[in-house]
């Protein structure tokens, strides 16, 4: 398939349910594939994952985010948020998605002069690694969507799974079959967002 046509088929999926059409240990190592191969700045390869399924994915947006976002959300929007984690917790697991800081700042103190770049180059390298990721889902017929509760979350996630205190949290994909079709996408005017010259 065209990488083109990969990119056109990954999409936002919140209809989720538990059901994958592969085995979990198959879905694991293409995971954990698809973030070895993804680009970094002079090879850092600063991110880092953890992947969450059954009870651990259902603590994760039932519990964890939930109990984060109650006393930050007013009363009556509350009922919102709860069908927006129940959504997430339908599915069949979550990725969590992390930079780490350790690795970050070990470039800053070998290369100087790019140092105030560096956080920069970690924030690409990690929008790179999701979308990857994401598309080899939508690839292989798992739905998701992408995910931002950092830094509300840090802590509670850190303390959750006993995790490094450099691993900085960037972003949360929740994951599963898909339980609808996908909303018609709508483009901004080319014109609006090109430029090219020569």
């Amino acid at each position: 398939m065209h990488a083109l046509n990969l990119y056109q088929q990954r999409r936002t999926q919140y209809a989720l349910n538990d059901q994958l059409p592969l085995p979990r240990a198959a879905l694991e190592t293409l995971i954990k594939s698809v973030v070895r191969e993804a680009p970094s700045a002079f090879n850092s390869q600063s991110s880092r994952v953890v992947i969450l399924f059954g009870d651990e994915h259902q603590k994760f947006w039932n519990q964890l985010v939930k109990d984060a976002l109650r006393p930050l959300t007013p009363a009556e929007q509350f009922v919102n948020t709860e069908k927006k984690m129940a959504s997430f917790a339908a599915g069949a697991g979550t990725i969590l998605f992390f930079e780490d800081q350790d690795v970050i700042r070990g470039l800053q103190e070998k290369f100087a002069l790019y140092a105030d770049k560096f956080p920069e180059f970690s924030a690409n390298a990690a929008g790179m690694a999701q979308f990857a990721v994401w598309t080899a889902l939508a690839e292989a017929g798992i739905g998701a969507s992408l995910q931002h509760y950092n830094p509300v979350i840090d802590a509670q996630v850190h303390s959750a799974w006993n995790l490094p205190a450099s691993w900085q949290l960037s972003a949360q994909m929740p994951f599963g079959g898909n339980a609808a079709e996908f909303a018609d996408k709508d483009y901004m005017d080319d014109a609006q967002r090109f430029r090219v010259f020569g």
